[in-house]
């Protein structure tokens, strides 16, 4: 199948260098996977900002949040102890840190391409243990006038999701972690089912299982149970290492159609879909075969982490669906879907 997606001719949308770091002495690495809504007749990101203190030549620095501020490690590059095959992520003296530390940025736009950063809107990070090494991929839904993020929370008690809520974008109430570790991709749907708040969200498995999509539900937003395995990799495909849902499903009349990224075992990341019953979610009638969009641009091959495409934002306007997604964990994207056509892709369930 070829790729659905219409790629925006102004990709990149945004690169590290067009936002301000947070504080001196640290420079913006990358610009990831950006949470999207729409308020005050502006498209509006909430963008996934990491940030470290500039390189060295031999040595590795990162930052850690600490109740009162921000801590610099920094590590000889020739340590014994030393562990560094990722830049994402290192090992050192057996314990796990990011090599950057992750905020929210709120950006907005007139016109869904042009982005900037306005007065008068905070930024958003970690706040408390749980969120020491930062908080990451927010998902954004609005729900009888409240919005509800869901991010990933990480410190060295592992990943998990955090929420905030918010109706103003300028205060918000923190509720911690609604999800414990490990666990991540948390998206709620843009609506009740029979009462309910529902989401997917995406445990993580070392040893036993996988990394498979899992819808829960809420009588609050808040608390979640009754959780169910939905949506598992599958070997020898384009989603055979791990896959996690994007934003809130989209309302069809065919059923709940959600976005969700997929990796391979060479760690290479594309979009696909799948529909979920209208009244039992935890029902999929239909998923991809193929993926719907994969790393062809060179912005989307080369960067931070290459071969990477992972959305957890769009906006809707009728059958067009605008996707925004981070490229190669360094860049903010943005393409142009038919509705219509990713349901007529998708491999219906007998």
């Amino acid at each position: 199948m070829s790729d659905l997606s219409q790629r925006f001719p102004e990709n990149p949308l945004l690169f590290p260098k067009d936002l301000m770091p947070s504080k001196p002495g640290l420079e913006i690495a990358c610009l990831l996977n950006p949470g999207v809504f729409t308020f005050l007749d502006k498209t509006w990101m909430v963008v996934r900002v990491a940030e470290r203190p500039p390189q060295k030549p031999g040595i590795i620095s990162f930052p850690i949040l600490k109740p009162d501020g921000i801590e610099i490690k920094e590590i000889s590059a020739n340590d014994k102890n030393l562990i560094a095959l990722d830049p994402r992520i290192i090992n050192y003296k057996g314990s796990d840190y990011l090599t950057t530390l992750s905020h929210l940025r709120l950006v907005c736009s007139d016109d869904g391409i042009h982005f900037y950063q306005p007065d008068g809107y905070p930024l958003l990070q970690g706040q408390g243990a749980n969120e020491s090494f930062g908080i990451e991929d927010c998902r954004v839904t609005q729900i009888d006038g409240l919005f509800y993020l869901t991010y990933t929370a990480v410190s060295a008690h592992g990943v998990g999701v955090g929420m905030r809520t918010t109706k103003d974008w300028k205060t918000f109430t923190h509720h911690g972690m609604v999800i414990p570790p490990h666990n991540k991709d948390c998206a709620l749907f843009s609506q009740k089912i029979k009462g309910k708040f529902y989401a997917l969200h995406r445990p993580s498995s070392v040893d036993l299982g996988g990394n498979y999509i899992w819808l829960a539900e809420s009588s609050n937003g808040y608390e979640w149970g009754n959780h169910q395995c939905l949506l598992k990799t599958r070997k020898n495909s384009w989603d055979s290492r791990r896959v996690g849902g994007g934003a809130a499903p989209i309302k069809t009349d065919h059923g709940w159609l959600s976005i969700y990224h997929g990796a391979d075992d060479s760690h290479r990341y594309c979009l696909g879909a799948f529909l979920m019953d209208l009244e039992n979610p935890s029902k999929v009638i239909a998923r991809s075969k193929d993926p719907i969009m994969e790393p062809q641009a060179d912005y989307e091959l080369h960067g931070f982490f290459g071969q990477v495409i992972f959305t957890n934002g769009h906006i809707i306007h009728g059958d067009e669906l605008i996707i925004y997604y981070g490229a190669a964990d360094e860049f903010v994207c943005g393409a142009r879907f038919s509705i219509n056509a990713i349901l007529e892709s998708l491999t219906f369930t007998s």
